[in-house]
């Protein structure tokens, strides 16, 4: 059985976007979603618009939040991740942009009150105050060198803290630290 096809390459848009739209819709007809399948199909045929011409699936991402119901549901047209943990600051941060610079980390941006088995000797108050101004001095050029990337989205899978995240907030980049992986 060699199935039905049609050709869609000499069709208008609107009746290309018509047919597949109803191809998604027959396809999504499981007892779950069959209320909501022309909600779905249609985010379904713009997701695939959006594709460059290689249509890589992989470009589609879905995220499960909890809460709300199939209709509340929507597609991004861009890109979206999980509510991260945020910091003062972040409410201050922008929160959409055209072609931005992204800087993806692997990398705390966080001032430690301590690290895990340092231990330093100090003679002097001086020598404490050293190493806390050297300590801040790191953090400092790493956020300046950042900044002067032209980045204006930072995301690390490791925390970014308030410092940075109000440093970030005030030059207009956004942040988010602890992001997944997956995101």
């Amino acid at each position: 059985n060699p199935g039905i096809s049609t050709n869609l390459e000499d069709k208008p848009l609107r009746e290309k976007r018509e047919l597949l739209e109803r191809c998604a819709a027959t396809s999504l007809n499981s007892k779950i979603i069959a209320g909501a399948k022309h909600v779905f199909a249609k985010m379904i045929v713009d997701a695939i618009f959006h594709l460059e011409d290689d249509l890589s699936l992989e470009l589609i991402g879905i995220k499960k939040v909890p809460g709300g119901s199939m209709e509340d549901s929507f597609l991004v047209e861009g890109v979206a991740f999980k509510k991260t943990f945020s910091y003062a600051g972040f409410e201050q941060q922008p929160k959409s942009f055209e072609n931005p610079k992204v800087l993806l980390l692997n990398h705390e941006l966080e001032l430690k009150a301590e690290k895990e088995n340092a231990e330093v000797k100090i003679e002097n108050p001086e020598q404490y105050q050293a190493i806390v101004d050297a300590e801040w001095d790191i953090i400092y050029d790493k956020l300046n060198k950042i900044a002067e990337s032209g980045a204006k989205i930072v995301l690390s899978v490791c925390p970014i803290g308030d410092l940075a995240t109000q440093f970030f907030a005030d030059r207009d980049i956004f942040c988010a630290g602890r992001v997944g992986k997956e995101d």
